[in-house]
């Protein structure tokens, strides 16, 4: 989802991520060429040997500066919605919301996930780059199950519910929607489905009145 922030263009080796960022997720990584990528950006065949190894060391440079761009940008989230409520419920649900907004604001669908690129070809990849995608994917586990753990402490779930599998959903949700708004061409599907687990985890623990 790092694609909503500005790539920087600085370098060569940016321009090399970006246009490989680009390509991977249009047609995956065996379709790829460091041709066309080396075209794309306008240096030699040397030039790319420069800044990487092979093409798995571009693929592990990429995930990780995705991944970065990624923690940022949730951060930034949930950052500005502490600014606005302190209560961990009602702070989680603006997080939902400002993400749903985000998801809103894309002109077409969202082109895809890296992390979802490299699992889909993990046999193309070595253990690294498996590794970094799944302590990723963990740690966002652990950091949304931390906030559920607050927000149960003060509004016990209405329901039984694991809140390591509810912190799990929203990554469900997210590469789940990004996958269906893709494949039919409907860009609205990803930020109706965010509204949706926002929705759910409101019933969950929102007191009925």
């Amino acid at each position: 989802m790092s694609f909503l922030k500005p790539r920087s263009e600085e370098t060569n080796r940016d321009r090399l991520l970006t246009a490989a960022e680009l390509a991977i997720l249009d047609k995956g990584f065996a379709a790829t060429s460091i041709e066309e990528l080396i075209t794309e950006v306008g240096i030699t065949k040397s030039g790319f040997f420069y800044h990487f190894r092979d093409k798995s060391e571009l693929v592990k440079a990429l995930l990780e500066r995705h991944l970065a761009a990624e923690a940022k940008w949730f951060d930034g989230l949930f950052a500005r919605a502490r600014t606005l409520d302190d209560d961990p419920l009602h702070e989680f649900l603006i997080f939902l919301r400002l993400l749903q907004e985000d998801m809103e604001r894309l002109t077409d669908v969202h082109p895809g996930c890296i992390i979802t690129a490299c699992c889909f070809q993990e046999r193309l990849f070595d253990r690294s780059i498996h590794e970094l995608a799944a302590d990723s994917l963990l740690g966002w586990r652990q950091q949304f199950h931390a906030k559920f753990v607050n927000i149960a402490a003060r509004y016990p779930p209405r329901i039984d519910v694991d809140l390591e599998d509810l912190a799990d959903m929203l990554t469900v949700v997210t590469d789940g929607g990004i996958i269906l708004s893709k494949t039919v061409r409907d860009k609205g599907i990803l930020a109706r489905q965010v509204g949706l687990y926002r929705e759910f985890v409101k019933s969950i623990f929102v007191p009925m009145e």
